[in-house]
């Protein structure tokens, strides 16, 4: 297969929407695996991505991650709908953002079809532009953890309105839209290793050290206040995440079985990994470093879920939880940033490591999809480009947006409310009560 070719069919990206033609093929199989697939998502966000994070921080902020994660899913959805869809996927022909001709869904009808990555192979818009929605509700969802705990309900909500618009948006398209920059480098994302994982790790590192350090860091317990809720969190998404990685094939068939595969395979690996590391270096082998191995795997494998094969997708996972095992426990605590949650640790630096590991396992020698011609050192250098790109763009966009708000509204809450805990003192309303 042509390395254009495969861009094609294994980036995950988003070819421009367009008119059914006679000669078009509507398959009705295609079409159920979308709506599972985007329901799915959903269920990665809510409960999934909600318990994940709400078991992970203490009692007294339980419902505040519950109901941030709920507020920006259903803020997103809106925003997509009316403006971040033609944003992303407009057809425009810009290399950085969508245009306007998709505002309010203008031109979509029952009718109108969008294309997958087999000629004459479409499927109706309106599925495909709820299928992206579920992704760009995700993103910003996941960027809370690294300040949960001590910052303002409001400076949450008017940061995901302009981040989703500044940041999610164009570099959604660059990446995933054909006239998009990234995307004409070659770059290859299958369903969010840029977009997504590296996109809100990245915002999220430069949030925690905006908001700087919870009150007691470092000194007072901080330890997860339920890891039962975290399980049953972290194994939702895991589920989930077959309808993200397989449906970002967008057809039902073997591209999507592979995807499927991977994502067992790698996530498998990665938990093996970081425990079996954690094993060695604290004698013993923790839950939490279970469930950390497993988003690790999940993130990693997101942009190479379609382009290698199942035993590369093992060693990516396993090389990805080790690295970022490393980042949570040694370079957090060297530079003394408080990622509550390890966002930047798990989901930026598995991003990144997922990213760049697909220039290399996407070649056939290893197992993956590429075809004779496949040069994996190009392919590497394209790959580390893109993520260069799109770490520049959100840190700058994230960093801006932060600063405006501590200007304005403010992002912390009172050293007060943050003692009481955000539940209470936010929304008032207790998540537990004896």
């Amino acid at each position: 297969m042509k390395l254009k070719n495969l861009i094609f069919a294994a980036s995950g990206a988003i070819l421009t929407a367009a008119p059914a033609f006679a000669e078009d093929t509507m398959d009705k199989g295609d079409v159920s695996f979308m709506i599972f697939s985007t329901v799915m998502v959903l269920f990665m966000i809510l409960p999934g991505l909600a318990l994940f994070y709400g078991g992970l921080v203490r009692t007294k902020n339980m419902l505040s991650v519950l109901t941030q994660t709920t507020m920006i899913t259903a803020l997103v959805m809106v925003v997509w709908v009316l403006y971040g869809y033609s944003f992303a996927f407009g057809g425009g022909t810009s290399p950085w953002w969508g245009g306007t001709g998709k505002l309010f869904l203008a031109g979509v009808t029952m009718d109108s079809m969008a294309a997958t990555f087999t000629d004459g192979v479409v499927i109706p818009e309106f599925v495909f532009i709820a299928f992206q929605m579920t992704f760009a509700a995700i993103t910003p969802a996941l960027i809370i953890g690294a300040f949960a705990e001590r910052i303002k309900f409001s400076a949450v909500m008017v940061f995901t309105l302009l981040w989703v618009t500044f940041s999610y948006f164009p570099i959604a398209h660059m990446v995933w839209d054909g006239a998009g920059y990234i995307f004409n480098l070659g770059a290859l994302d299958f369903a969010g290793g840029t977009v997504v994982h590296i996109n809100a790790g990245v915002a999220a590192l430069v949030g925690a050290i905006v908001l700087g350090k919870r009150k007691g860091y470092g000194k007072d317990m901080m330890a997860p206040h339920s890891m039962t809720l975290t399980l049953v969190g972290a194994s939702i998404l895991w589920v989930g995440w077959f309808g993200f990685n397989a449906g970002s094939n967008l057809e039902a068939n073997g591209g999507a079985g592979l995807a499927m595969i991977n994502t067992f395979t790698a996530t498998a690996g990665a938990i093996l990994g970081w425990t079996i590391v954690e094993g060695l270096i604290r004698g013993k082998v923790s839950l939490l470093g279970a469930a950390s191995g497993m988003i690790a795997g999940l993130v990693a494998v997101t942009p190479a879920a379609g382009s290698i094969g199942p035993v590369g997708a093992i060693v990516l996972g396993a090389l990805a939880s080790i690295v970022c095992f490393y980042f949570v426990t040694v370079i957090k605590n060297k530079f003394g940033y408080d990622d509550s949650l390890d966002v930047f640790g798990i989901h930026g630096v598995g991003g990144i490591i997922g990213a760049v590991g697909t220039g290399i396992f996407t070649a056939p020698s290893l197992g993956g999809v590429g075809g004779d011609d496949f040069d994996m050192i190009g392919q590497t250098l394209i790959q580390i480009q893109a993520v260069g790109i799109t770490v520049i763009w959100t840190a700058v966009v994230s960093f801006v947006l932060f600063k405006v708000i501590d200007m304005t509204i403010g992002l912390r809450v009172s050293e007060e409310d943050e003692v009481m805990g955000l539940d209470l003192a936010t929304h008032g309303e207790a998540a537990y009560h004896s």
